[in-house]
């Protein structure tokens, strides 16, 4: 007899592990067009940076994820509005009460780009690929199948994944682009022909050209008819064609978007909405949810190893300048260790206040003393380091030079490392740098399992502590209001070891031309062109 499978109240909060999200921005859509949606039409869309790598289960940078979100469906989506976990490959699902193994029921008659059926056993077989693909490789899919003892086919559309502990955040990673479900000939090849293009999904658009470091183009694919939930468009998308194209220049982009040469853009900052606006576009923001961008300091080389150093950075730096000069109102100071916008934040703003006074009184009871050139030091050692960044949002690099300015005057020497994202990521797997800065979007506050030291543990840390107590309980916990209460006194603790200095909240901001209408936002702030289409 085949066990009933339902979407119990419990699943829709606790279970789920979906607290409620805070608004996202202006909303949810993008484009200013007119009348029922028209279906054709190619949409040019202009990357701030070249996407890294065509299998989702291995993207990890925003851009990337643009472009790899539309190739395959999740078992789940996730409501950015509500938190609400809703159907997409899967039409129901069950949870175990200890939160070990959960059940998905699949849509009858999906089918991946190469006409073979996706499957109970597809869902186990992607599932298993992640443990061949690594932390190293996908560090935030493999985070998300932490504990995972194998899934077993109930039948060709019932699997039960398992755990060997609960694991609360699960339903909440299914929705996610890192757990999209490819097809067996692309989980037959080597980890790095995966990221070549030609991955096979089930999604509305399938990979007609990659070109690795310089563009993609996607093609609608027909017969499309198990999308999500929140999907307005219940068939095929309506674009024809998606051409993903680099433009790392910021000006760059809002010209070709201004002069019609694209129709969308990546990364508008603020100072460019009038001109786009001025065209008939648009510039749309959303609160990214997840860790804010910050410093995560290396526990075990340079001076940050003193915690006096790393709580004098904490109040060192003046947050509101940051957004104030290099940013605009569209985006927020960080006040914690987990952006607004994620379920289980807790305002952590007292702890996070610009206060100099503060953080010299602290560096002097240390025994840090100002040098000749005002730059302090101790037994020898200068209180300098360096700080490893990618451009992977386009205020990096002015964020960081304001932040040297501001935490020198306090005596601090920040020295700024820019490299390109391949070296960086091959610098942090190699723990090779004093701070690292970066932030990671998840509508879950489970993100904050990075810190542990199982996790990827940037900070190197080397045994276990209270942190990786909580971060252990809130997976435990079933019941949402539990889990937020222990979410928050991890953010607490990540504080206390000075294990992140948080600086600012990212925002998606697209520019939109004039004729585009309902680009879309995921909960975590990552764009779905399913809906999307163009008035010619």
């Amino acid at each position: 007899m085949k066990r009933p499978l339902h979407r119990p109240v419990a699943l829709v909060g606790a279970l789920a592990a979906t607290l409620t999200l805070a608004a996202c921005g202006s909303g949810d859509t993008a484009g200013a067009a007119a009348g029922p949606p028209q279906p054709g039409g190619t949409l040019r869309y202009g990357l701030s940076l070249a996407p890294t790598c065509s299998d989702p289960a291995q993207s990890q940078n925003n851009q990337t994820l643009y472009v790899t979100r539309q190739v395959v469906d999740s078992l789940t989506d996730q409501d950015p509005a509500t938190g609400q976990i809703r159907p997409w490959l899967a039409e129901s699902w069950f949870v175990s009460a200890d939160a070990k193994s959960f059940t998905f029921h699949l849509k009858e008659g999906i089918t991946f780009s190469d006409g073979s059926p996706l499957t109970a056993d597809s869902v186990r077989k992607n599932f298993d690929s992640i443990l061949t693909l690594g932390a190293v490789k996908a560090p935030q899919a493999a985070s998300f199948l932490a504990g995972y003892t194998g899934s077993t086919v109930l039948d060709p559309r019932t699997v039960r994944v398992d755990f060997n502990a609960p694991n609360a955040q699960f339903l909440q990673a299914s929705s996610t682009t890192q757990l999209g479900i490819q097809g067996d000939t692309t989980l037959a090849k080597s980890v790095d022909d995966r990221c070549l293009g030609g991955n096979i999904g089930s999604g509305p658009f399938t990979y007609a050209e990659w070109k690795q470091n310089a563009s993609a183009t996607l093609a609608k694919r027909t017969g499309y008819r198990w999308g999500s939930a929140l999907f307005a468009n219940k068939g095929d998308a309506y674009l024809d064609k998606i051409v993903f194209t680099v433009v790392p220049e910021s000006g760059v982009r809002t010209g070709s978007l201004s002069s019609g040469q694209l129709d969308a853009i990546s990364d508008a900052l603020p100072q460019d909405a009038a001109q786009i606006e001025g065209a008939g576009g648009k510039v749309q923001f959303t609160s990214n949810p997840g860790v804010p961008f910050g410093l995560q300091p290396n526990l075990t080389r340079g001076p940050l190893r003193d915690p006096a150093v790393r709580a004098a950075l904490l109040t060192a730096i003046n947050r509101k300048e940051l957004v104030d000069t290099v940013l605009g109102p569209q985006f927020k100071s960080a006040t914690s260790v987990l952006a607004s916008a994620t379920p289980g934040y807790l305002d952590l703003s007292a702890r996070v206040k610009f206060d100099q006074a503060a953080a010299r009184q602290v560096l002097d009871a240390a025994g840090w003393v100002p040098g000749a050139d005002g730059i302090r030091v101790k037994d020898g050692q200068r209180l300098s380091f360096g700080v490893l960044f990618a451009a992977a949002f386009a205020g990096n690099q002015a964020i960081l030079e304001l932040t040297q300015q501001q935490v020198r005057t306090v005596g601090i020497d920040l020295r700024l490392e820019p490299t390109s994202v391949a070296e960086n990521t091959t610098r942090q797997n190699n723990k090779d740098y004093d701070v690292v800065y970066y932030n990671v979007s998840r509508a879950d506050g489970d993100i904050l399992r990075q810190f542990a030291v199982n996790g990827r543990n940037l900070n190197a840390r080397s045994e276990t502590d209270k942190l990786d107590t909580l971060l252990t309980q809130q997976l435990e916990a079933t019941d949402t209001a539990a889990r937020t209460r222990i979410l928050g006194e991890a953010q607490n603790a990540v504080l206390d070891d000075g294990l992140w200095i948080p600086t600012i909240e990212l925002s998606q901001a697209i520019g939109v031309a004039g004729p585009v209408a309902d680009i879309t936002f995921d909960a975590s702030a990552r764009l779905q062109f399913h809906d999307t289409w163009v008035r010619r």
